[in-house]
């Protein structure tokens, strides 16, 4: 899983936003306004007081919260909708309210589409971009989105062929209208419904000519109970299209005519609708000077009203009221009742040019139409704003104006929004209501930038001068909209290894700004890092020359020699001047000015990696003057030209190791419908190869990119540093590992024999590419959405690499490598002597690595760390930790979302804390990598371990303390991190769950029999359950099979219950936290059983007590899923709670689970040397941790399946060894669960090194003499003598008349005598009321006599010692007779010196001198079962005591080293 933190970077002016599209989401109150750009800003709504019943505000605040960057054409259109099944706690979206007009009020996402075809799907509970995708050509142009009333997971997207620039324009719809009215061909038009959980086409409503004019309006009617798609022209004319009942099984109307009804021409002759409104089956016709209502089902007029008499504007309005835009209004009076529609009464708002509206009501009843005017909202115009556009959309009971200025002739670019909250509340007596036409609140974004904009030390203008502008709101937009502000174009720059040095940003004014960290001073960095040469403590520097415009960017490495250009790093500008120019990074100077161009310069794309000389230092330039051109750096000439293109190519990419160039463009040869043209250019002729048309143009392109994109070492079509929009091209992940460009490049050359420096250098780079191959992505990814917007991209798992320990770095490793094979394998051809290729001083190399991974992490904490919240942890930070805060730059927070989208908090620590208090991804994510770099920082310094873990602290617990309204980590989305290859993140994810689990866990499993202090958790997270206060018997462990069957009743759950959770459980629906990693729909699954199974082990009265049992198989069947992403963690979880949880659901199921292993386990081994089936990781999982734990369990199961793989399996299968190294763990880590079966497991063992079995007695030899020397040093009951031919097995616990000893050779690992250790016979029963079936312990120790022809054994129960004194001729005679021998001596032993005897340890001696005041005692173990009994015996049961010989006659017992008791033998 990818974690992924955005920092974003803020020019000192904002960005411009002149707004195109509106929606709003209800709950929380949300404001949604889609830009000219492509931009996307999310605005908040708070609220001061509230009323009882209705919601009133008495005054609001919108903010600006974020930017959402997915597009980079303009928005035509936004709409909200349902994306999920599933909500992210796992109850059941329901997205109709009966008891709210409105259809849409519970819907939680934002689907956006712009000209280019791209659609997005924004969540509003995590504010990233859930799903990003384009549509295919075939469909046309997005124009409109309307989302299905019943079903809001579907959403029409009504596509056009026209010339979507005009959408670009502010009276772009009466152009589009005036030109349909001029020529009335017939249009082309597509109508598909998406799929906002997948953005996939699951239907195709319409597709062909419309027999209407150019589809200006779109909505979804309600005729004869079902829903049709209703689309209007400018003329009044109606198509109605019948959408189809079942969109899941995705039905296609290929020929829509046979289902579409066209209506009659509903209007006049020469009459243009300026608006079409439906709602049911009433349809309002919006005109300049009238309105005209209509019923479909009667195809009948039933009013109208008119705008030119004073009947519905005030006398001072109507005479200024120039109609603009209608909206219908959901309200508690709208209705439509009755089967013949004889009761309508809807509420609209006109406005006009000047973003005046009124507000009326129109009502049909019984045939009679009334209209009403409910109010008027007059503002005054701005008297600085030379353009304006408004807009209004409805948030609840209010209505919210949105106002788009440009303040500035010269820059008609730089517009600026501006909202106004309106009161929507009816107040009056009786049917007397007026609207009370009240301002609650206003908002922009200029405020944002006041604190950074005008406090900025390094900036060029005073800041006394800055301090004036920014008193007040006027003096700050005339700031903003200065030239020398308003940023047209930037970019990072970043090369190497390192991080970013630098932002670039070019002005309106043609002025340059190189903006450079700091953060790299005193590094010591390789000779090719544009570090090396500069002044550390310039931090900003300004280039002039341009004289408009600077509108594109790029900066470029030279490599090798360059015959024209002196500068080893330049930096390329576009301007609207027409003009190249080529400028030394270093130090500023102009190289080279280049007027090739005729008209503006707006792309520049460098020459890819992999590139050959001498294109390699080459770059194209893309001008409106629809020209490509190729210059070369060397030379400073230009080389080819590409010319021809009738329009501008918009997307230009170069393919440097084909050597070809694609130039996409739209041609407008033909007006009614225009088509997109490709042309592909060989660059080393100059020559057009191919020209594509239509859908195949595009399919091409794609085709080109992706060629591109799998040569790309970064996955991008993009290459080096330049400004083109991060957003204009596809972003391919899923690729090799990134490797540095310059390295790449350097040793692609073959040019002229390098020096020894060169060829140091040249191994240095290919050494750390090799390094870098590990990391798979960029540490820092540097982008640029839009200009004077930059992100840097903070990759967690490349971080991490940087902190593996000097020994273990795979750097470390591929030095050593290096030098411990020199020069052997490369010699000359001319048997000279060998060249050598390592490196002289390898341990400096990764001294260097480790200085640059401090140095990578430090420069994240910086810009990743909330600033200005904990001052005294700020100064911590800068004084011990050497962290340095941005001040120079305004850095706020972000989330990258689906294929390159973003989501870039505005300005501010409010709009930062906003996205923590509203996204628990967000929260989640920004923690893991917080509290991972602590991790890191500790790893790589030891001496900061303290900062670092007050830093860790912070995030853990310290900011949520501070501010409680914070969001805490979702739980699923931590538990992602388990099995991460970092130790450092899965601590960090870890810690994080443990310490937010009782504030997150999900709604469907927490429990109603909570604790209070569950119950007060609860309710200070915000989560309101009505919890009983009832005893938690979640640590309270059965006693016996009665207590057992009484937990399991009172752990059963209801049938709705138990539904719930399986719901939860197996959603397969994709959850919206999991497209915030990069995961699926499988991972979504996972991570919910990982999340109820850890919650049901570690706490238990937090959640359902039914919980344990419905999750326990589904973690089974997810460790045998052998998922390298959670298998692991699974197994890991049922290891750990064995005992305590899942014992009790899966005990008679553990040995069929041991053998489900061992089949996985025996593929493993059978596809050696093919393709691996299961990952090593999950291997060494499955047998080092929970084989144990099921062996554990249940030891004799186990020892069942163990000895039936024995004859089921091939001789030399891993799986007995794997068996014999589980036997070792169960005797590590639970001996006493061994005990009673001690015979079974020796067996097995022998049987491993049977010599009749060659094969399996190789494979296993060395594993089963390592379990029965481990089985010796445990258990004092089985011995081998010295020469290791004879071994011995005492019962350990068994019936008092049964006991015995067992002797096997271990030359043919057979049995060869039975030794009696109940005897001799006619040993008095001193054991008083013990019977022939009573179980007790029986051998305590055993040793064979230094000569290995005599055996003793200690019983502590009755404190004997038997002694069998046996020669090597009577082991001969009788060594295929098995009858028990009885004991040569029985030696008794005195108490020592603190025994006790109890009921399962007694002495002789103390049995007879015993009073009677044992026998109840004794009477009380009578009455304990078989099955208890044994349990006493195995956990009394000491394995301490050991006989070791004094000399040959002379045996000392001891116990834990201690000298108990010597005998003479």
């Amino acid at each position: 899983m990818k974690c992924r933190s955005v920092a974003c970077l803020w020019s000192r002016a904002p960005p411009s936003h002149r707004v195109t599209a509106t929606a709003s989401l209800t709950n929380p109150p949300t404001l949604y306004t889609g830009g000219s750009d492509g931009s996307i800003i999310w605005w908040s709504i708070s609220s001061s007081s509230e009323s009882n019943s209705v919601t009133r505000l008495s005054s609001s605040e919108i903010k600006p919260i974020a930017m959402l960057c997915g597009h980079t054409a303009p928005i035509v259109d936004l709409s909200v909708c349902d994306p999920t099944t599933v909500s992210g706690n796992g109850v059941t979206s329901d997205c109709s309210d009966n008891g709210n007009a409105d259809p849409f009020v519970n819907c939680c996402a934002l689907i956006s589409a712009c000209t280019d075809g791209v659609l997005c799907v924004w969540s509003r509970s995590s504010g990233h971009c859930r799903r990003r995708r384009k549509l295919p050509p075939w469909v046309g142009s997005p124009s409109i989105l309307c989302t299905l009333p019943s079903e809001p997971r579907y959403v029409c997207v009504g596509c056009s062929y026209i010339d979507t620039q005009s959408v670009d324009t502010v009276d772009g719809a009466e152009t589009l209208a005036d030109t349909d009215f001029q020529n009335r061909k017939p249009s082309r038009c597509t109508v598909v419904v998406v799929d906002t959980y997948t953005l996939t086409i699951v239907h195709t409503v319409f597709h062909g000519n419309l027999s209407i004019g150019y589809l200006n309006f779109m909505g979804v009617v309600q005729l004869e109970e079902q829903e049709s798609l209703l689309m209007a022209d400018s003329f009044g004319r109606l198509q109605l299209v019948p959408v189809s009942e079942n969109l899941e099984k995705g039905e296609d109307v290929s020929e829509s005519s046979k289902g579409s009804v066209v209506c009659r021409n509903w209007l006049n002759e020469g009459e243009i609708a300026v608006s079409v409104i439906t709602r049911g089956n009433l349809v309002a016709f919006f005109l300049k000077n009238k309105c005209v209502f209509w019923l479909l089902n009667r195809e009948e007029a039933i009013g109208e009203i008119s705008f030119v008499d004073n009947s519905l504007c005030s006398e001072n309005q109507s005479s200024n009221f120039h109609f603009k835009e209608a909206m219908i209004l959901y309200s508690s009076t709208s209705t439509i009742e009755g089967d013949r529609d004889d009761r309508i009464s809807e509420t609209f708002v006109l406005w006009d040019d000047s973003g005046s509206a009124v507000l009326f009501v129109m009502s049909y009843i019984d045939g009679d139409f009334t209209y009403k005017n409910l109010g008027e909202i007059v503002t005054a115009p701005d008297k600085q704003s030379v353009k304006s556009t408004f807009c209004f959309v409805q948030l609840r009971q209010y209505l919210l104006r949105v106002e788009s200025t440009c303040c500035d002739v010269e820059q008609p670019s730089q517009w600026r929004p501006h909202i106004t909250v309106w009161s929507l509340c009816l107040g009056g007596i009786g049917s007397e209501k007026e609207l009370q036409r009240k301002l609650l609140g206003e908002g922009s974004y200029f405020a944002d930038w006041i604190s950074s904009s005008c406090l900025d030390p390094t900036s060029s203008i005073s800041a006394e001068t800055l301090g004036s502008q920014c008193s007040t709101e006027n003096g700050l937009k005339s700031f903003v909209s200065d030239s020398r502000q308003c940023v047209s174009s930037s970019m990072v720059i970043s090369e190497n290894m390192y991080v970013p040095y630098a932002v670039v940003y070019g002005f309106f004014s043609g002025e340059i700004e190189i903006a450079k960290f700091d953060f790299l001073h005193g590094l010591d960095s390789p000779g090719s890092s544009p570090r090396s040469d500069t002044d550390s403590l310039v931090s900003r520097q300004r280039l002039l020359g341009h004289t408009g415009s600077v509108l594109c960017l790029a900066a470029h490495r030279m490599f090798g020699d360059a015959n024209g250009c002196s500068s080893s790093h330049v930096l390329i500008s576009g301007s609207m001047d027409c003009t190249i120019r080529i400028w030394d990074l270093e130090s500023g100077n102009v190289v080279m000015i280049m007027h090739h161009h005729v008209a503006p310069v707006r792309q520049i794309i460098l020459a890819p990696a992999r590139t050959e000389r001498p294109w390699s230092n080459c770059f194209l330039s893309v001008g409106d003057d629809s020209c490509v051109a190729l210059t070369s750096l060397e030379t400073l000439r230009v080389e080819r030209m590409f010319p021809g293109h009738p329009n501008y190519p918009t997307k230009v990419v170069w393919d440097g190791t084909r050597g070809y160039i694609a130039c996409l463009f739209r041609s407008l040869s033909r007006k009614s419908d225009p088509i997109d043209v490709l042309y592909i250019w060989d660059v080393k002729t100059g020559a057009r190869e191919r020209a594509l048309h239509g859908a195949a143009s595009h399919s091409m392109f794609d085709h080109f990119c992706a060629g591109i994109s799998e040569k790309s070492h970064s996955g991008t079509v993009l290459n080096g540093n330049t400004s083109v929009s991060s957003l204009l091209f596809p972003v391919d992940e899923e690729r090799k590992p990134f490797y540095l460009k310059n390295y790449e490049r350097a040793a692609s050359l073959s040019t002229s024999k390098p020096s020894a420096s060169q060829e140091k250098t040249r191994e240095e780079s290919s050494i750390a590419s090799s390094f870098l191959q590990s990391i798979g992505y960029p540490p820092i990814k540097c982008t640029c959405p839009f200009p004077g917007i930059s992100t840097l991209i903070f990759d967690l798992s490349s971080l991490a690499v940087y902190c593996q320990t000097h020994e273990d770095s795979d750097m470390h490793k591929m030095l050593e490598e290096k030098s411990d094979k020199p020069i052997a394998q490369q010699k000359t051809s001319n048997d000279k002597s060998p060249v050598p290729k390592t490196l002289d001083n390898p341990a400096e190399v990764v001294h260097m690595d480790k200085a640059i991974g401090e140095y990578l992490i430090r420069f994240s904490l910086s810009f990743l760390h909330l600033w200005g919240i904990d001052s005294e942890l700020d100064q911590m930070l800068v004084a011990h930790l050497k962290l340095k805060r941005p001040e120079s730059f305004i850095v706020t927070s972000g989330l990258q979302g689906d294929k390159g989208s973003l989501t870039l908090a505005f300005p501010g620590l409010n709009a930062t804390l906003e996205l923590w208090k509203s996204s628990s991804e967000f929260s989640a994510l920004r923690s893991v990598m917080m509290v991972s770099l602590a991790q890191c920082m500790i790893s790589l310094s030891h001496s900061t371990a303290t900062y670092s873990s007050n830093l860790a602290a912070f995030y853990t617990r310290n900011l949520a303390e501070k501010y409680p309204d914070l969001k805490p980590p979702l739980l699923q989305l931590l538990v992602t991190f388990w099995q991460d290859k970092s130790e450092q993140v899965r601590m960090a994810a870890r810690s994080l769950f443990h310490h937010t689990a009782s504030l997150a866990i999900p709604l469907p499993l927490c429990s109603d029999h909570a604790s209070e202090h569950a119950e007060l958790v609860r309710s200070l997270s915000g989560i309101s359950l009505n919890e009983p206060k009832v005893l938690s018997t979640g640590e309270e462990h059965p006693t016996n099979s009665v207590d057992s069957e009484h937990i399991h009743q009172a752990q059963r759950l209801s049938q709705a219950e138990e539904s719930e959770l399986l719901s939860w459980l197996e959603s397969f629906e994709m959850q919206d936290w999991i497209s915030c990693v990069g995961g699926t729909s499988q991972d979504a699954m996972a991570a919910h059983i990982i999340v109820a199974a850890a919650l049901s082990i570690w706490y238990p009265s937090l959640v359902k007590p039914g919980l344990a049992m419905l999750v326990v198989h589904k973690l089974l069947n997810l460790v045998m899923a052998m998922s390298e992403k959670y298998s692991s963690t699974a197994a890991e979880l049922l290891s750990e709670g064995m005992e305590t949880t899942w014992k009790t659901w899966i005990g008679p199921d553990i040995p069929r689970i041991v053998a489900d292993i061992f089949f996985q386990i025996e593929c493993v081994s059978s596809s050696v040397g093919a393709h691996q089936v299961v990952p090593s990781s999950i291997k060494e999982t499955l047998v080092e941790i929970l084989l144990p734990s099921l062996a554990m369990a249940d030891v004799l199961g186990f020892l069942s399946i163990i000895e039936s793989q024995i004859w089921s399996t091939a001789s030399d299968s891993p799986v007995h060894v794997v068996s014999l190294r589980t036997l070792i763990r169960i005797i590590r880590a639970a001996p006493r669960n061994l005990v009673l079966h001690l015979e079974k497991a020796v067996n097995f063992v022998l049987q491993t090194m049977d010599p009749s079995n060659t094969v399996m007695r190789k494979t296993c030899l060395q594993t089963s003499m390592a379990t029965l020397r481990e089985v010796v040093r445990v258990f004092p009951m089985v011995i081998l003598n010295d020469s290791l031919t004879r071994l011995a097995i005492g019962d350990a616990i068994t019936e008092i008349n049964n006991a015995c000893i067992r002797i096997y050779d271990m030359q043919s690992m057979t049995k060869i005598k039975v030794l009696d250790a109940s005897g001799p016979p006619g040993l008095p029963n001193f054991l008083r009321g013990a019977s022939e079936s009573a179980v007790t312990t029986a051998i305590s120790a055993l040793s064979f006599s230094p000569d290995g022809e005599g055996l003793v054994a200690f019983s502590e129960n009755g404190l004997m010692i038997r002694w069998w004194s046996l020669g090597s001729v009577w082991w001969e005679k009788l060594s295929r007779s098995l009858t028990p021998v009885q004991c040569t001596k029985l030696i008794f032993i005195h108490p020592w010196d603190g025994f006790s005897s109890n009921s399962s340890r007694t002495s002789v001696i103390s049995s007879i001198t015993s009073d009677e005041q044992e026998l109840p005692l004794q009477e009380t173990a009578k009455n304990i079962s078989h099955v208890e009994r044994l349990k006493q015996l195995v956990q009394h049961l000491d394995l301490a005591y050991r006989l070791e010989w004094a000399s040959e006659r002379k045996v000392v017992l001891t116990r834990h080293s201690v000298e108990l008791g010597t005998c003479l033998l």
